[in-house]
Formats: structure tokens, C-alpha cells, sequence
């Protein structure tokens, strides 16, 4: 019997349709694993939940197990990140607050956030295109980058975004010096650092952290997506 989804959705079902929209954006598959590692969920916790999201009409499931979004799903799942985001560009450009604080608390906001709010929101923002992370606002809008960590020595970068967004990373990064629209120079390469030259400092990385941060390279390495493990398992298991 067919399932038609109700605009009721639930705050815990907006977490899992964004977590699905954040797998699908990055190009990793959309399985029940994928989601409970980048949440860090068990996977019993998160079959229950996919299956009441299947149950009310947001995604179907194939043979394989991987997940699509219904039409209804992805409309809720675009629209939780562009608010996500938006909140997010809001506190940082409008509000002042640092941009390896705001996710968390884009987080709370998320979630009750109106529509007459959230045309305020845009007003306020300009004609700021991403998140202060790099994520594109509208979706849709995603430019492809290549992992900070595959690119050679000397060649020249644009740093684009973090994949992840968990706060401690967020932190790290941020007293790295490295941010989103910064340009420099991989100045060394190595199996355990990344380290670039731009903004008149030198900014090191681990190689783990490096792989999570997206970059326009020149010359480029081939593009590829970066493995969830790594997504995950940065200096210690970040989340989303």
C-alpha cells in the first residue's frame, strides 16, 4: 500500500533526512550504515528510525538496502539544510559569532525557524551563496572539489569547505588557520601533516583532517569522494 508522507514531520526525522541529505550531497552512499556512522548511532536505533521514515512516506528502500528520497523527503530534506545554513551564515556575518561556533547552534535553531523568519534571514545575509563552512545554501548549487589531502606539493588551492561539521573539528581547523575562501600553496605533503602557506601564515593539519576539507587545486588530483570512514574518523570520531 502506497504511503503518503504527512507535512508533519518530526524533529527526529528532520536529523535523519538531513544526515540522508548530507550523504546524498557528498556523493556516499545513502545506507542505514553510512547514517549511523556519521551520526554515531547503533544501527538498531537507526533501522527503527529509516523504516518509520519509509512508513511515512519520505524514502524508499531497494533490494540492496540503499535509501532514495520521495519527492516529499527531499523537499523536507532541502529544506532543513537550507535553513541549517542559513542560521548559520546569519550568526556568523549578522550576529557576529565565530564560525567554528555556529553549528551547533544552527542546530537548535533549525527546527523552529518560520518562513517569515527565515525571509528575514535572507534579507539580512546578502548575497552570501554557502554557509561559513562552504555548503551551498540552495541546493543544487554544490562545487566540486577535491580532497586537501590528494593534492601535490606546490601545487596552488582554494580552499571550498569541511565535509564535516562537528564542532570539535570545526575548532581545529579554525586555530589551524585554515578557512573556507582562503587561497594558498601546499608547501609540504606528508604521511602524517598537510601543511599550506596562504593569508601571510602557514597552517598545518593532520592528513585525517585534510581529508574532510575540500579544495579547487591547481594542478588538480583526480576528483573522488572521500570514504565515510574518514568522514568520520578524524582525530578522534566526529560526527556529522
Amino acid at each position: 500500500m502506497l504511503c503518503v508522507s504527512s507535512d508533519q514531520v518530526t524533529v527526529a526525522e528532520e536529523e535523519y533526512l538531513q544526515t540522508l541529505f548530507w550523504l546524498q550531497e557528498a556523493g556516499l552512499a545513502m545506507t542505514g550504515a553510512n547514517v549511523a556512522r556519521a551520526m554515531q548511532l547503533s544501527p538498531p536505533t537507526v533501522h527503527e528510525m529509516v523504516g518509520r521514515l519509509e512508513r511515512d512516506g519520505y524514502i524508499t528502500r531497494a533490494g540492496d538496502k540503499t535509501i532514495s528520497f520521495t519527492g516529499s523527503g527531499q523537499g523536507h530534506a532541502e529544506g532543513i539544510v537550507r535553513r541549517h545554513r542559513l542560521i548559520e551564515r546569519f550568526l556568523t556575518d549578522v550576529l557576529g559569532i565565530p564560525w567554528d561556533e555556529v553549528h551547533e547552534e544552527a542546530e537548535r535553531l533549525e527546527h523552529a525557524m518560520s518562513p517569515v523568519l527565515e525571509e528575514r534571514m535572507l534579507a539580512a545575509i546578502g548575497d552570501a551563496k554557502t554557509c561559513p563552512h562552504g555548503h551551498p545554501i540552495v541546493a543544487g548549487t554544490r562545487i566540486q572539489g577535491v580532497p586537501l589531502a590528494d593534492v601535490q606539493e606546490g601545487a596552488k588551492v582554494r580552499i571550498l569547505r569541511f565535509e564535516n561539521e562537528a564542532e570539535d573539528l570545526l575548532h581545529y581547523l579554525k586555530d589551524s588557520g585554515i578557512e573556507p575562501g582562503m587561497e594558498g600553496t601546499i608547501a609540504a605533503t606528508g604521511v602524517d601533516e598537510v601543511v599550506v602557506d596562504g593569508n601571510g601564515r602557514t597552517c598545518t593539519v593532520t592528513r585525517s583532517v585534510a581529508e574532510t576539507v575540500s579544495v579547487i587545486a591547481d594542478p588538480s588530483p583526480p576528483p573522488r569522494t572521500v570514504l565515510p570512514e574518514q568522514l568520520v574518523l578524524a582525530q578522534e570520531k566526529y560526527g556529522r
